[in-house]
């Protein structure tokens, strides 16, 4: 398996592109004829595009994405659900498909109707310059950043076990309100494995519960979340070796989100290693990469291990005191619980480590077999800025 460049565009007749207005942006993404499937949030208040597009890949058909950053269209009513359709009504006539196979992806402020006197001249200019290409592909994800400090690509090639090559690409955007129980904010992939909607589905499922799902920024669950695949089927048959470079391309795009997290100064990976379950493993390393009081420290490159060994035992998970070990990693490896007990010689070692830009946790519960891990940032005071400046 090896990285290729092309985002969305590394794959075959994937067509992309992406314009934007201020802080208003439309991409579109024409995936004509593909089987597809997505997963989305379980926020209670779900926007009315992703009500729309839940509807749209009922039959396991796709053939384009129309996203939109600046407006969330969440908490708007009926006249949400209007822009909505109004947004793949026009997406599907500009590109001569079928309404019913165009799906809408909203990001941006909950609770404002969507300036439609902006969203349709930048539908209208995006359908005009759609395009296989990387650059076409990095178009996509830049319009649809919010606060987002980058755009987030990824794409990789690999053999399948018949000996056919398959390539996936896939971008998303994302950087607060990010605690999700699905996926994360937006994440659209493309592949041309030859696979039914219903197999991509089950292989999607697998590849966010271990990477999106394990993203914490903030804390704080999305109304908008969607993760969308879709396959040209132009390959070979799907195997466990797809799976292996599906779960690495979404492993490798949820440690972007959580590196460009809101004022983040930090990147945090949390592995928890021989956990009783892997639920246990889960709950302890999101525990941990949720913590405000780990995040601050790490903010403030505080080696205070008891936050971490607060988090852990919070989750009510089995563990047994005596038998934790914890090392934190980085350019050096400080092993500050050994058994139970905090090595207080190892301190000064330890906020070396917390010093670094890029920190490792390691959990080590001696309880079973079962690992997990998870991704976050540190909690600044830029955080707090950034939330704070809200903007119509």
């Amino acid at each position: 398996m090896q990285r290729v460049n092309g985002g969305v565009c590394t794959v075959k007749n994937i067509k992309a592109s992406g314009c934007k207005n201020g802080k208003h942006g439309v991409g579109i993404l024409l995936t004509k004829n593909c089987e597809a499937a997505g997963v989305f949030t379980k926020n209670k208040i779900k926007a009315a595009p992703v009500r729309l597009t839940k509807k749209v890949l009922r039959d396991g058909k796709l053939s384009a994405i129309v996203a939109n950053s600046g407006n969330a269209n969440c908490f708007t009513g009926k006249k949400g659900m209007e822009d909505a359709i109004k947004m793949q009504e026009i997406t599907a006539e500009k590109l001569n498909l079928d309404p019913n196979e165009v799906a809408v992806a909203s990001t941006g402020i909950i609770g404002l109707r969507m300036p439609m006197e902006k969203i349709i001249p930048l539908i209208n200019k995006a359908s005009l310059k759609l395009n296989n290409s990387p650059k076409a592909s990095r178009k996509f994800a830049k319009a649809i950043m919010t606060t987002d400090t980058f755009p987030k690509e990824f794409a990789v090639e690999f053999r399948l076990k018949n000996g056919e090559k398959c390539r996936i690409g896939g971008v998303a955007k994302g950087a607060g309100m990010i605690s999700p129980n699905m996926a994360t904010m937006l994440s659209f992939i493309t592949t041309d494995i030859d696979a039914s909607a219903d197999e991509l589905y089950e292989s999607l499922k697998i590849a966010v519960d271990r990477s999106f799902n394990m993203v914490v920024v903030d804390g704080d669950q999305s109304t908008n979340d969607m993760v969308l695949i879709s396959s040209t089927r132009e390959s070979g048959e799907i195997d466990e070796k797809f799976q292996t470079a599906l779960n690495f391309l979404c492993e490798e795009l949820a440690k972007m989100i959580a590196k460009d997290g809101e004022g983040a100064t930090k990147f945090i990976e949390v592995i928890v290693k021989n956990a009783k379950s892997s639920e246990d493993a889960k709950k302890i390393a999101k525990s941990i990469v949720s913590s405000p009081l780990v995040k601050t420290a790490v903010f403030g490159s505080d080696p205070n291990v008891g936050r971490i060994i607060a988090a852990i035992g919070s989750t009510n998970c089995d563990v047994k005191e005596e038998k934790i070990n914890i090392r934190l990693k980085s350019v050096t490896d400080v092993n500050i619980v050994k058994n139970g007990e905090i090595i207080k010689s190892k301190i000064p070692y330890a906020r070396k480590v917390m010093n670094e830009k890029e920190i490792k946790i390691i959990v080590d519960l001696k309880f079973g077999n079962s690992s997990a891990k998870a991704y976050g940032c540190d909690l600044t005071y830029d955080y707090v800025k950034i939330n704070s400046e809200y903007s119509t």
